[in-house]
């Protein structure tokens, strides 16, 4: 479950004090799917980090699963995604020195778990990369790179995925690819998804979306709508 509730950001520049967001109320129930959506500079991406604990708001509070994050200190809000959150982003943000499998199990194995291997594996073999586990970041094509964060972000088991524009540096077959593996795994795995796409197709997709503009929430509601 994820509780916002007046949520603003502001931050000072030299021509005075910018607005990125203003008064953003949303609620999201275990399970749900929902898209953040809004032209360039509307504030999608500072909302997501927010919500994730990556940024804390001028004003207002986030709950997740119950535990208010925006009234913890970084290392809190650290420990807080580490065992309930997961990231996939536009740029994939794989380590280089690393194989496919070894940038899968990192997060598993810095959290402890003496099966991060096998599970990575198991994930890499979900979204059809069995046979590159031994395969650097270097030696994939874009489309496999983001399907190994997809794995690294699933294999953590988080409650809550957070996408944003996950197909944004992928041709649109690719995309495509990625986009039904996330709602596939999503499903399977009971996962709470908000993403962040300025792709109405792949909002319609989801449960609801929250549109934003200028900070502001401008309408919430039916995806399928939005796009007709």
């Amino acid at each position: 479950m994820i509780e916002v509730r007046n949520v603003s950001k502001q931050v000072v520049t030299t021509e005075g004090t910018l607005r990125i967001l203003d008064q953003i109320n949303l609620s999201v129930a275990d399970g749900e799917t929902i898209a953040i959506v809004g032209p360039s500079g509307s504030g999608k991406s500072t909302l997501l980090g927010i919500l994730a604990g990556l940024d804390l708001p001028s004003e207002g509070t986030v709950s997740l699963n119950g535990k208010n994050i925006t009234a913890m200190d970084e290392e809190g809000r650290a420990a807080v995604r580490a065992k309930d959150v997961g990231f996939v982003f536009q740029s994939f943000h794989l380590l280089p020195g690393l194989t496919a499998l070894e940038n899968v199990a990192l997060p598993l194995e810095l959290n402890g778990d003496a099966k991060a291997l096998e599970t990575a594996r198991y994930y890499l073999e979900r979204v059809g990369l069995d046979h590159r586990t031994t395969h650097y970041p270097r030696q994939l094509s874009g489309g496999e790179q983001q399907r190994v964060a997809v794995a690294r972000a699933f294999a953590c088991r988080p409650t809550i995925l957070f996408a944003d524009e996950p197909t944004g540096n992928l041709d649109t077959g690719t995309g495509q690819i990625i986009n039904d593996l996330l709602f596939d795994l999503n499903r399977e795995e009971g996962t709470t998804l908000v993403l962040v796409t300025h792709e109405m197709n792949l909002a319609a997709r989801c449960n609801r979306t929250l549109q934003l503009h200028a900070g502001r929430e401008a309408s919430a509601e039916n995806a399928s709508e939005m796009v007709r």
